[in-house]
């Protein structure tokens, strides 16, 4: 399956979906304009050292994006859907769109496409859930509806200890106000 993102805003939530694209080997299309560049010190601290790794796309804007995916495999997902994501039924090549952060997925899509837009119930009292939470949740349960999540996790090496020394002990993290550096 693939990610889309219509222009989003924040850093660290494309960062955090491209982390997540790269654990499940989903190409990520971002769709510009950006509210940031893929240079950010946020978006790349949120994806740690795995951006050479994901499967990223960038289109100009949407009507770029459109000609380069078939409709037919794009579900679009918005708070302001009637139908429940566990409805949607995802295919291996499904495309997943998800709308910013500030403006959400496009009023047009939701009155063009209504039968393949979908939500996430929120019984709270919130407007919206995290972008990089509802990706996630649609994401897992897409894999879930394929079977998809029934594969072994990569193995990954075992770190070993340098000869004659211990174990390194987790640092404590500092809790309250800090104060200014060099007082006593």
């Amino acid at each position: 399956m693939h990610i889309a993102l219509i222009e989003p805003k924040i850093p660290p939530n494309t960062g955090n979906i491209a982390r997540l694209c790269l654990a499940t080997d989903s190409p990520l299309h971002l769709i510009e304009p950006l509210g940031f560049s893929l240079e950010d010190k946020e978006v790349r601290r949120a994806g740690l050292d795995y951006w050479n790794k994901v499967d990223v796309w960038v289109h100009p804007n949407w009507f770029r994006f459109r000609d380069a995916i078939s409709r037919d495999r794009c579900l679009y997902f918005s708070a302001n859907a009637e139908r429940e994501y566990s409805e949607a039924r995802f295919a291996p090549n499904s495309v997943l769109v998800f709308g910013s952060e500030i403006d959400g997925l496009p009023a047009k899509i939701l009155e063009k496409h209504p039968e393949r837009c979908f939500r996430i119930p929120m019984p709270g009292e919130v407007r919206s859930l995290n972008l990089a939470n509802a990706v996630s949740i649609v994401l897992y349960e897409g894999l879930r509806q394929l079977g998809l999540h029934e594969g072994e996790p990569p193995e990954l090496p075992a770190e070993e200890p340098a000869s004659g020394s211990a174990p390194a002990k987790r640092r404590p993290r500092r809790r309250g106000a800090r104060g200014k550096r060099g007082a006593a």
